[in-house]
């Protein structure tokens, strides 16, 4: 059951990530057009690289997750 719940949890981070990454450059869009000044573009701009390798890891994340990578628990290591 919990295993469901990881894969239907997984394609939910791949769904987000896009969505949320269309969300910020229409956002960054708009607020470039309202103010079109350098410091404007370069703060929006960073935000967008940043929020964009975190979109990048979600979605990178939610497949693991929904092709089962996550299901069993690491296995223990030997020590010497």
């Amino acid at each position: 059951m919990i295993n469901l719940l990881k894969r239907i949890v997984g394609i939910g981070w791949m769904l987000l990530a896009p969505i949320a990454l269309c969300l910020l450059i229409k956002t960054s869009i708009s607020e470039v057009a309202a103010k079109p000044s350098l410091d404007v573009k370069l703060q929006w701009g960073v935000f967008i690289v940043v929020f964009g390798l975190i979109g990048i890891s979600m979605v990178i994340f939610g497949f693991f997750a929904y092709k089962g990578e996550y299901d069993r628990p690491p296995e223990q290591t030997q020590e010497p």
